[in-house]
């Protein structure tokens, strides 16, 4: 994927980093706001007690989006 990126245009190049980065962003985004919003009354929560262990398992489900999007266009 990273081997013709150099020979890519400006365009390409915005387009694919856009491709990789928005889902990440996104993912990261909405774990935010299920802690925001949903969130644990408690605070003992594991996952949804701390925004950021809440960012970072939205991200990872982002960066899961973006490994199956790779596999799927070869």
């Amino acid at each position: 994927m990273f081997k013709d990126f150099k020979n890519l245009t400006a365009p390409k190049k915005a387009l694919l980093l856009t491709k990789m980065f928005l889902p990440v962003f996104l993912g990261g985004t909405v774990g935010y706001l299920y802690y925001h919003f949903i969130g644990c009354v408690s605070g003992h929560c594991p996952i949804t007690g701390n925004p950021y262990i809440s960012t970072g398992y939205g991200a990872a489900i982002g960066i899961l989006f973006v490994n199956r999007q790779r596999n799927n266009t070869k």
